[in-house]
């Protein structure tokens, strides 16, 4: 009786999980499809519409090292807590206003809206790591999708959302979503403990998922960090380095082809501006299937290295096909709308697989996403300034291509590295 209760409290804690992942994306993806109403209502130019929504991938770098702090400081559980609330607050606070008061309103509300999602960001990582590590990559593709179906459900909905309630009162009402998600959090996890020091139990096999159905935690005493648990350990770890670039190349390929895959179409293959657009729906959907087949095939006992390079191929197939064969470009968008959503749970199943603590998980998730997510808050300029010195894209396509393959490179070499000791 009591490893089904076990259970069923795992189960729970995993679906709250779930519905917390639910938030991390959509207050950003609610943005873009009612940009136009919201520079207007704001007077806000090109510029700064721009930094408004790429502030909070420049958060999701600067606050990483202090969202690990947070969750030392107070434990997962709460941290979550905490990430949820900011949510709510930030979701508010920047649909509030007009003129100069809106303006304030709205940029602080994002800064405090991309401070709680990069805790968010680092906390789940941990929690998989720590409460699941036997279904360490399963868990991980649940919550890249369910990341992803956000995205979709924002990006479709808001603008429906807009002609009934106005810009402020659409990108408001997805802050329900996030006190639907406070509620659920604080309900499963009332009752059960967070040892914020628990040592994950051992990791699954070479094949990077198990059969485990139940957090698998023990609670151990207040403990002397080890030398590999401090940031100059993680920092002095190669598998840190190698995840840290894999992490980079998918940021910064990811948000290159965001900022400019439809003018990029556009400019080709001569499309009009309504399919051009719409070419962002299989890139971004799709992302749901990679993140399921990942842990799929893991379970199916295909290799990590297999799954590694099965995904670096297929997003490497986006600028590759798009510099041979550019009117195949359905094909090469779809191939690497999986690839985008698989290599997140591949770089993020590594994470948990290759640490051996909480500690080191936490720190190893922070710096990771620290300098990925500086990588992809600069990869639209990058871009744009590489096509305007080339006056073409071609140029531009080799750079997210030299990107994508410092992703792969990096993930081989992930894949080869020694595994933590089990217990």
């Amino acid at each position: 009786m009591s490893n089904i209760r076990t259970a069923a409290g795992g189960s729970a804690l995993l679906v709250a999980v779930l519905v917390f992942a639910l938030n991390l994306r959509t207050p950003i993806t609610s943005l873009p499809p009612v940009m136009a109403d919201i520079a207007t209502g704001l007077g806000l130019d090109q510029t700064l519409a721009g930094l408004l929504v790429g502030l909070p991938a420049l958060c999701f770098s600067v606050v990483a090292p202090a969202a690990s702090a947070l969750i030392s400081r107070v434990g997962p559980y709460a941290a979550v807590t905490v990430a949820l609330v900011g949510v709510i607050a930030g979701t508010l606070i920047r649909s509030v206003g007009t003129g100069t008061v809106g303006v304030v309103a709205a940029f602080t509300g994002t800064v405090v809206l991309g401070s709680a999602i990069t805790v968010g960001n680092v906390v789940v990582p941990v929690i998989i790591a720590r409460d699941f590590p036997a279904r360490a990559a399963l868990a991980t593709g649940l919550y890249s999708s369910m990341m992803n179906l956000g995205s979709v459900f924002a990006t479709s909905l808001t603008a429906p959302l807009a002609a009934l309630l106005g810009w402020q009162g659409a990108i408001a009402s997805w802050s329900l979503v996030a006190v639907v998600a406070l509620v659920v959090w604080l309900v499963t996890t009332r009752r059960l403990p967070d040892p914020q020091l628990a040592r994950p139990a051992p990791a699954p096999d070479a094949h990077g998922d198990g059969a485990g159905s139940v957090p698998a935690t023990t609670p151990t005493p207040q403990h002397t960090e080890r030398p590999d648990e401090t940031w100059g350990g993680v920092l002095r770890r190669p598998i840190t380095w190698a995840l840290t670039v894999a992490f980079a190349g998918q940021s910064f390929s990811y948000y290159a082809v965001t900022g400019w895959l439809p003018e990029l179409l556009r400019d080709l293959l001569d499309l009009s501006v309504a399919t051009a657009g719409n070419a962002a729906a299989p890139f971004q959907g799709l992302a749901i299937a990679g993140s399921v087949l990942v842990p799929l095939a893991l379970a199916a006992r295909v290799p990590m290295l297999g799954a590694a390079v099965t995904m670096a191929l297929l997003w490497l197939a986006l600028p590759a096909g798009l510099l041979l064969a550019p009117q195949w470009w359905l094909l090469w968008v779809s191939l690497a709308g999986v690839a985008q959503g698989g290599n997140f749970v591949v770089i993020f199943t590594l994470v948990a697989q290759r640490c051996r603590t909480v500690a080191q998980t936490r720190r190893t998730v922070a710096a990771v996403q620290a300098f990925g997510y500086a990588a992809a808050a600069g990869a639209p300029a990058v871009i744009g300034a590489v096509h305007t010195v080339s006056g073409g894209w071609n140029a531009a396509l080799l750079v997210i291509l030299g990107s994508t393959l410092a992703l792969g490179t990096a993930e081989l070499i992930a894949t080869r590295q020694p595994r933590r000791r089990r217990s």
